[in-house]
């Protein structure tokens, strides 16, 4: 492969996943949703460069296995109502793009952060709403009681936390 294309990949692969886990962050905090086309987009963008950049076949079979059993395991937990459904597919992506051996980090940190997202959101509901919060639908939907977590920040900020980590980060910047 060329310094042109491998420049280029690189840029891609350095741009695709961070602005995809700040854009899932961003609107499941302003929305509490996560699009499907964000997630579908992060998932070509993996394929996009993982190949080029030399992730092994044998990798990213196990990231496409483990990414699937994340899905099921999210949609499991979508049934039960304790996570959305944008939740799961973002997590099961990320998976994909961190790979086998980042999975566990990468799940124990979204599981801490989404507990501390979790607890400064029900403080935050304890309080009064004040005019200031109500001006904002998305301060007002977070401050209401009867509204979900956006879990989506915890899953992208765990993504960002492990990705210098990952088997692309790491052949893109050797």
């Amino acid at each position: 492969m060329d310094l042109v294309t491998m420049g280029f990949l690189a840029t891609l692969a350095l741009f695709i996943f961070p602005l995809g886990m700040a854009l899932s962050a961003a609107s499941d905090l302003l929305t509490m949703t996560i699009p499907n086309k964000l997630v579908l987009a992060l998932l070509a963008g993996y394929f996009l460069v993982a190949l080029p950049v030399g992730v092994p076949l044998e990798e990213i079979g196990f990231s496409l296995l483990v990414a699937m059993a994340v899905l099921l395991v999210g949609f499991v937990f979508f049934a039960r109502g304790w996570i959305g459904g944008g939740d799961a597919k973002l997590a099961a992506v990320t998976t994909l793009w961190l790979g086998l051996h980042l999975t566990v980090p990468y799940l124990v940190y979204a599981a801490f952060g989404g507990g501390i997202l979790t607890l400064a959101i029900l403080a935050l509901r304890r309080m009064p709403l004040i005019p200031l919060i109500s001006r904002f639908r998305w301060l007002e939907r977070l401050h209401d009681r009867n509204s979900g977590v956006p879990y989506g920040i915890a899953l992208a900020m765990s993504g960002l936390l492990t990705y210098s980590s990952s088997t692309i980060f790491e052949r893109l910047t050797a």
